[in-house]
């Protein structure tokens, strides 16, 4: 039996380790042209035969020797001894090393009369002027790239030896379920390994993604041994960590060598570099973050050694508008969404639990929190390494504040438009926040103040004398979500899910009881936070909590029952000098649009009347 964490192992040691224990020496495979580009030369490619192979007329007209047009001119014409028709693209014959424009040429019968003289090889293509035959087309190493096969073509090639990184993923897991089936309670689809055949391929790698392998020391052995036998490189998902069916340090230990057990990364603590046949075998941890982590830095990494161009992502400085602690000694990795804000980059750290596959959608950049620091405070300049283009990355929209379901069809009624919208659901006070440090570009609210009204008065009281604007989503109705149609008297007498402190929904729902004289304390659960409406729905349904506080539309979504509370004005809060930025021009005509319009109809709980009306806050 191997231990468990022994030694956890620095990020470049590991690094080191690959590089010193393993050859990385490539297969090399031969494709057909047609399949060959994004694939990198195994060896340099040469020309078959000269293009043009023979000299070729580069002009209609005549070809002749340019030794019988000496001392043609406008007063000098002359009528050639010899010459013959010639059209673009024909050869020119052995006796001519000239070609005239039909335009420059007078013609009588089967007599040329000039008026100039040509100079030699003149409008003519000489042989091997593209390339001549066996010069070389493209070294060795190079990613050949979608245009270049016309060349290829042109010049005689019809097959190419590239590269070829077998991977091998083979996933684990007596609790999996293949993608596209229904999971049952305690079961899990199967990801980790999709995720890593298209990260790895897109990078060159040809990938072979093995049947599951259920929690049986003997099958994974077994498929272990198949795999390295036909790949470079195996990776194998999940029993990396320390449980009772964990068994993937002690696959490998008995057929190889198991040399790190522990990295120094978070996610993917839990990882494992072995080597058996003489081949990299990966474990990585089950957790889909902790996947990724150990499939970006590690994997995709160990590509480059055989051969196989990693484009490094490029970094840029950005504002981190939260803080972030660590324990040194760790590599952290932190997936964010990035924007800019004004004349400066924006960046929101995503949920940092391994398990969130989510951030990883909604992200569009990563930092690396250093080993050697204990993490970074709001406000400060970091540097970020971006996911996407650098046009996609000037075109997201931060939105930050409170969550209403209807912000997943707005993002998507954007994404139509060009523009990537990131929201972070901080709640309505974490939105007034960010839009005071200027960190985002709009901010969701619905926050109601003791007289009865929303936001005017707490945007200004905690950004007094700015110039901002309100734009109306819509009027919504919130209310008690259950299975039973359980009434806002009834909480104190059922177990409650509730959103976070901050949020506008936890401020209506404290004003609520205050008017009906219930003291929060009696209700069980009270204490208990989810970040979303959504959220809520989902843990009434799924009978963590018998009540919640959420819109119409997450409950209707989830098909539980709903009683109304209140009808609140959700509302964007927006700085003026960004009603030029395009991205939010287009966000406020969204909002104000009749497709916009209709969504809110089509889920129901919204009052439409003012929707995208907009006023400036006096």
């Amino acid at each position: 039996m191997v231990k468990r964490y022994l030694r956890v192992t620095s990020l470049d040691t590991v690094h080191d380790i690959l590089h010193k224990e393993f050859a990385c020496t490539p297969s090399v495979e031969q494709v057909q042209l047609e399949d060959a580009a994004g694939r990198i030369t195994a060896a340099p490619v040469f020309a078959r035969y000269s293009v043009p192979e023979i000299h070729l007329a580069a002009m209609d007209g005549i070809a002749v020797n340019s030794e019988d047009t000496a001392g043609a001119g406008e007063q000098r014409p002359v009528t050639l001894p010899h010459a013959v028709r010639v059209n673009t693209g024909n050869i020119v014959p052995p006796a001519y090393d000239a070609v005239i424009m039909i335009e420059d040429v007078w013609i009588d019968g089967d007599r040329f009369t000039i008026r100039k003289s040509a100079a030699p090889w003149q409008h003519v293509r000489p042989a091997g002027e593209d390339i001549a035959e066996s010069e070389m087309v493209l070294p060795s190493r190079h990613r050949i790239r979608p245009h270049e096969l016309g060349a290829l073509a042109a010049y005689g090639i019809t097959e190419i030896d590239v590269l070829a990184v077998q991977v091998g993923l083979i996933p684990t897991g007596s609790e999996l379920v293949a993608h596209g089936q229904l999971p049952a309670p305690g079961q899990v689809v199967e990801s980790n390994t999709v995720m890593a055949a298209a990260m790895l391929s897109e990078l060159g790698a040809t990938c072979t993604r093995y049947p599951m392998v259920k929690d049986d020391p003997a099958l994974i052995r077994d498929t272990v041994q198949r795999a390295v036998a036909a790949n470079d490189i195996v990776i194998i998902s999940a029993g990396s960590s320390a449980g009772t069916r964990d068994f993937t340090a002690d696959v490998i230990a008995e057929l190889g060598e198991v040399l790190v057990h522990g990295i120094s990364i978070k996610p993917g603590k839990p990882a494992i570099i072995g080597r058996v046949a003489g081949k990299p075998v990966i474990g990585m941890p089950g957790y889909p973050l902790s996947a990724l982590t150990v499939v970006r830095e590690i994997a995709a990494p160990l590509l480059s050694r055989y051969g196989l161009p990693i484009p490094e992502p490029e970094t840029i400085e950005a504002q981190i508008t939260s803080t972030i602690h660590k324990e040194i000694g760790t590599d952290e990795f932190v997936l964010c969404a990035l924007g800019r804000v004004g004349d400066r980059w924006v960046v929101s750290p995503q949920s940092r639990g391994a398990g969130v596959q989510m951030s990883a959608v909604r992200a569009n950049a990563y930092l690396n929190v250093p080993a050697n620091m204990e993490g970074y405070e709001a406000g400060e300049c970091v540097p970020v390494r971006r996911m996407v283009g650098q046009r996609e990355a000037e075109q997201a929209l931060l939105i930050t504040g409170s969550h209403d379901p209807v912000i997943d069809y707005l993002s998507d009624i954007m994404s139509r438009k060009g523009i990537d919208l990131h929201s972070t659901h901080a709640g309505s006070m974490g939105g007034i926040l960010a839009l005071k440090k200027d960190e985002c570009h709009a901010a969701p609210m619905h926050l109601l103040a003791p007289d009865g009204s929303y936001n005017t008065e707490y945007l200004k009281k905690f950004l007094p004398g700015e110039d901002l604007i309100l734009l109306c989503v819509a009027g919504r109705q919130q209310g008690v979500v259950s299975r039973d149609g359980i009434t806002f008297g009834e909480l104190p007498t059922h177990t409650f899910i509730n959103r976070q402190k901050g949020s506008g929904t936890r401020m209506l729902l404290d004003f609520e009881l205050k008017k009906v004289g219930i003291d929060p304390p009696c209700i069980h659960g009270y204490e208990r936070e989810v970040t979303t409406h959504l959220a809520v729905a989902l843990a009434v349904k799924s009978g963590e909590a018998e009540a919640g506080m959420c819109v119409y539309s997450a409950a209707r979504a989830l098909g539980l029952s709903f009683v109304a509370v209140a009808q609140e004005r959700y509302e964007l809060a927006i700085r003026k000098k960004y009603l030029k930025d395009t991205r939010v021009a287009a966000l406020c005509d969204t909002i104000a649009s009749p497709d916009f319009k209709e969504i809110l109809g089509r889920l129901g709980g919204y009052d439409t009347k003012e929707t995208g009306v907009w006023h400036v806050l006096p």
